[in-house]
């Protein structure tokens, strides 16, 4: 007749061992933070000039850039919208939202890994994340699009943290 294994203290460490491991393999899953505050996210897809979809937090989120609007990248009720603003005819706004994403997609591709950092508000009301995205070189994106020209300044208190910076990337 086989005796029981007495679970002496070796085989309470090794548990503890293993239940802290999976603890930590859990979490380092759930999100990355770095020592700036920032969250790592990976790039799924590229939307437009200011959207994203990405894989934060294991799920899958779409992501809208903080403080700047690209022109839309097809034709949709915005894209009408910013055509009567601009004065410009459908076919422009959408050709400059093409170029608006374009330009993205040389500096961010499918599959990397970006830094993210978050406002006031984490989301809007589509239930987009809302966030500056930096670049691997520690660019932030939404000041990049700016100063490059192919984005306007748009903020929408209360996320109005880097303001002033987007503010002067978006000055000639």
């Amino acid at each position: 007749m086989m005796q029981p294994i007495a679970a002496g203290p070796v085989g309470r460490q090794r548990s503890s061992r293993v239940r802290f491991a999976l603890v930590v393999l859990a979490l380092s899953c759930v999100c990355t933070v770095t020592a700036s505050g920032q969250t790592r996210a990976v790039v799924r897809s590229v939307t437009d000039g200011d959207s994203f979809e990405v894989t934060l937090r294991n799920a899958r989120e779409r992501v809208r850039l903080i403080g700047i609007d690209t022109p839309e990248a097809g034709a949709n009720r915005k894209a009408y919208r910013d055509a009567a603003r601009t004065s410009q005819g459908m076919d422009a706004v959408v050709a400059a939202g093409q170029r608006a994403k374009s330009f993205v997609k040389t500096l961010v591709s499918v599959g990397d890994t970006v830094s993210m950092e978050f406002d006031v508000q984490e989301r809007d009301r589509y239930g987009r994340v809302l966030a500056y995205l930096y670049l691997s070189d520690g660019r932030m994106l939404n000041e990049v699009l700016l100063r490059e020209g192919y984005a306007r300044l748009y903020t929408v208190p209360p996320n109005v943290k880097y303001e002033k910076r987007l503010r002067a990337a978006s000055s000639p």
